[in-house]
């Protein structure tokens, strides 16, 4: 009987593991599965592209695994039951059923975090997920010029979703509303460059300010201030669904799976998770942040642990490190913050044009990595396990990224 290997999520890193474990491990040993609520790969690096109008394409996951050997199931998951090995899920159409796994990796990503202030729900857009940044853009056609538009958040995506929004759009009022000081992660001579650039897109910047409330008209600030907007963009953060505490599976605190050195669960050896779902710890023994550079490296490790487990063989061991952000701000520009051991800013970074091609080709190697998950494999052959802990250009897919996060599943 095959070994049944179950991936849930098809972001960067669900997409990345299943075309990899695909490549190494022979299809008469194994069956592998992907299961992803939509049929689409979702770019959610660029989705603050998408909110300020721009045309970004979308590629089917069916012919992503196509001839990879690769099942792919759209549908739902609604539960995991580590117990009886099996996940829970629902159809577009309401259907329900239950896939049975041997090993299961869990790669659901994440989602905006609306930190419970009252009104998120209701009044704001997002840009965590395609769809809601659909529904952003959408607003934002249907306002006159000189239409406020409000950003809250000043983590990396609210900059660059302020910029590109004001860039994109500039007969539209742009406010970024900053909890602390804007840039506060970033070197001096990055903050310098951040501001500069708002000054230059005309976003006015209110620093130190929290907001309580999210209205159909605007905000309410902790010192009682209402902001008046035509739109409310919330970008405070991200969190993780319930879905691997209600299945027992241990966790911290926000819901991000406790994992070992090789992404595997603490306490359940047959589950490994990868991308924003894990708490995983990096090399320099500070947790990996949220982002497409964490989804590789942990995506990787948790394949290498998987493949060697399978096969027997030993299990190579990734660096795990984040070596820092790169932020767009609109088209033509960008800063590139490296950080050290301690994930503190280093002085030196790059800003302008040079930064912003830069990340673009970050971009593209990250999306054609993820379109092409069994690259340079023939037809027949597929596993490698052999091979497994020799590094192959696969097995470097990011460089440096931005905490922008996974696709949701």
């Amino acid at each position: 009987m095959k070994h049944r290997i179950v991936v849930l999520g098809a972001g960067y890193a669900g997409t990345y593991v299943a075309g990899n474990l695909a490549r190494r491990l022979s299809p008469a040993d194994t069956e592998i599965t992907v299961v992803n609520a939509v049929p689409d790969f979702v770019e959610r690096l660029r989705l603050h592209q998408v909110a300020a109008g721009q045309e970004i394409g979308t590629h089917k996951l069916a012919d992503i695994f196509a001839g990879t050997g690769t099942r792919l199931r759209l549908a739902r998951v609604t539960a995991v039951d580590p117990e009886r090995q099996v996940v829970a899920l629902e159809d577009a159409d309401g259907g329900a059923d239950e896939l049975g796994y041997d090993t299961l990796l869990y790669a659901l990503g994440s989602h905006g975090d609306d930190r419970g202030v009252p009104g998120v729900a209701e009044y704001a857009f997002d840009v965590a997920a395609r769809p809601s940044a659909l529904r952003l853009c959408e607003r934002l056609d249907s306002l006159r010029e000189g239409g406020n538009v409000l950003i809250v958040g000043d983590g990396l995506t609210g900059i660059e979703t302020a910029t590109e929004i004001a860039e994109s759009r500039p007969g539209l009022s742009v406010t970024l509303v900053a909890r602390g000081e804007l840039g506060a992660q970033l070197s001096d001579g990055a903050r310098g460059h951040l501001r500069r650039a708002c000054d230059r897109l005309g976003i006015t910047v209110l620093e130190h300010t929290g907001v309580e409330a999210v209205e159909a008209t605007g905000v309410r600030c902790a010192d009682g201030t209402a902001l008046v907007c035509d739109a409310t963009v919330w970008t405070a953060g991200f969190a993780v669904n319930s879905l691997a505490a209600a299945a027992g599976l241990a966790v911290t605190g926000n819901g991000r799976i406790l994992v070992d050195r090789t992404m595997r669960s603490l306490s359940h050896p047959n589950v490994y998770a990868a991308g924003d779902s894990v708490h995983a710890i990096g090399d320099n023994g500070l947790p990996l942040p949220m982002s497409c550079a964490s989804a590789g490296y942990t995506g990787m490790q948790a394949m290498k642990a998987i493949v060697g487990h399978l096969t027997g063989g030993r299990i190579g061991h990734v660096n795990l490190h984040y070596p820092g952000n790169h932020i767009s701000l609109g088209r033509q520009d960008g800063i590139l913050q490296m950080v050290d051991q301690e994930a503190r800013a280093k002085p030196k970074f790059m800003g302008g044009r040079k930064a912003a091609r830069i990340k673009a080709g970050i971009l593209k190697v990250s999306l054609w990595t993820s379109l092409h998950p069994t690259f340079c494999m023939p037809k027949r052959g597929r596993h490698l396990a052999a091979e497994q802990d020799r590094p192959t250009m696969d097995e470097v897919p990011y460089t440096l990224d931005a905490p922008a996060d996974q696709a949701i599943a």
